[in-house]
């Protein structure tokens, strides 16, 4: 299953325009989810892009947004407070609501983990709460500010340095954090908790995890993230964390099972035709659609996410199955006792010394090197035509013959 995303906007809770991505897993959504990122981080984090991505992998479609005043959307950050960020989440939910489904699922990543704890009994649909390394009392932001609290109290606003970017902080957010009632509003929780949480964790503790799933009642849950820092920058720590939140609100969200929420898949391609989307702008992942069934394109690390094989691989996949084929049909027609057939295939390049232009260097030859496999008390003449019946194969004639590419704007 591989994603798409759509970029789409919604209005936020200061009426300024606040800019979003939704990843979608191709069919129907199993269930639709927010996602909250860390104190003046963005939608696209390292961990609010790879764990909603990955999720697409589980059937759920995810909703991540930038706050007011941070990344692409509107407003002035100056203005915000924990509880505009809380109210920010109500906009996005709404929206949800109104263009496709209520989010069912909250995702919340440092100080968004206490910003979904705090909204999610404010989203009816609610059933499932998530947090990735979130501070148990939204205050616990104040010590990132260091001596500027006192510039900040004293002349009422200050610009600090956060992670190596300024930010303007006015005495209103650190008054709004005080008024914050968090512990009631965890043990009032009325839906699923998971508590994600590293060990190692430099910024925000691992006592406050602990706080949180204690105050919180049943059903709940804790994954310790071992060796994972708090942003989740590498990725095996960020697609641990997105296989387990997958696999978790599978039993405690209610969700349909994958099969079911992906009948309604797109609508089949006419025989023989191929449809080829990118995944997302800021990737080389590609969505392949090729009658009624879809599949991945990519290229590796460190080029691409490697999420499905690359063009060179997909090529000798069309030329490898359609070879087994042929021979399958071929065997089945003469009556030969083949039982199994494989095909390995390897792609290069090399140094064409038998061309007409050879005293170019850089002129080189594209070689496909196949291997087949025969399992089956077949006699060698048996082999040898079946080795030239590869040949002739569709695709091999396609090749060789040399094709004209049409190509035209859409």
């Amino acid at each position: 299953m591989t994603a798409t995303t759509e970029r789409v906007e919604f209005t936020g809770s200061q009426g300024d325009r606040l800019a979003a991505r939704l990843e979608l897993p191709i069919g129907t959504p199993r269930a639709y989810a927010l996602f909250a990122h860390c104190f003046t981080c963005g939608k696209d984090a390292v961990a609010a892009s790879r764990i909603a991505r990955a999720l697409t992998t589980e059937g759920i479609a995810v909703l991540r947004f930038d706050f007011t005043g941070l990344g692409q959307s509107g407003g002035d950050f100056a203005n915000s407070t924990f509880s505009s960020n809380i109210d920010d989440l109500l906009s996005a939910a709404d929206f949800l609501r109104d263009e496709y489904r209520a989010p069912s699922i909250l995702i919340g990543h440092s100080l968004g983990g206490a910003a979904v704890l705090a909204a999610a009994s404010r989203i009816a649909e609610v059933s499932a709460v998530v947090t990735i390394g979130a501070p148990a009392d939204p205050q616990h932001v104040v010590h990132l500010l260091g001596d500027d609290v006192t510039a900040i109290e004293r002349d009422g606003e200050a610009e600090v340095d956060l992670g190596g970017r300024p930010f303007r902080i006015r005495r209103q957010f650190l008054h709004d954090l005080e008024m914050q009632p968090q512990l009631d509003r965890i043990a009032a929780l009325d839906a699923a908790l998971l508590v994600m949480h590293s060990p190692s964790d430099a910024t925000v503790g691992i006592d406050n995890a602990r706080v949180i799933f204690e105050a919180a009642r049943h059903p709940k849950s804790f994954v310790a993230l071992d060796a994972a820092d708090h942003l989740l920058t590498d990725r095996a720590d960020a697609e641990y964390a997105a296989g387990i939140i997958g696999a978790w609100v599978g039993r405690y969200a209610g969700l349909p099972v994958p099969d079911e929420a992906t009948r309604d898949a797109a609508p089949a391609l006419p025989d023989g035709h191929v449809r080829v989307a990118e995944v997302a702008p800021d990737s080389f992942a590609q969505m392949v659609t090729a009658g009624r069934h879809v599949l991945a394109a990519d290229e590796p690390h460190p080029i691409g996410t490697d999420s499905g094989p690359n063009p060179y691989e997909l090529l000798l996949a069309g030329l490898g199955s359609c070879t087994s084929m042929t021979i399958r049909m071929y065997a089945n027609r003469k009556g030969w006792p083949l039982e199994h057939v494989s095909v390995d295939l390897g792609h290069s390049r090399t140094h064409a010394n038998d061309c007409e232009r050879c005293d170019e260097s850089t002129q080189a030859l594209e070689h496909i090197d196949r291997t087949i496999t025969l399992v089956g008390e077949l006699t060698d003449e048996q082999r040898a035509a079946i080795l030239a019946i590869a040949d002739k194969c569709p695709v091999h004639r396609t090749l060789h013959a040399g094709v004209v590419v049409s190509t035209r704007l859409g």
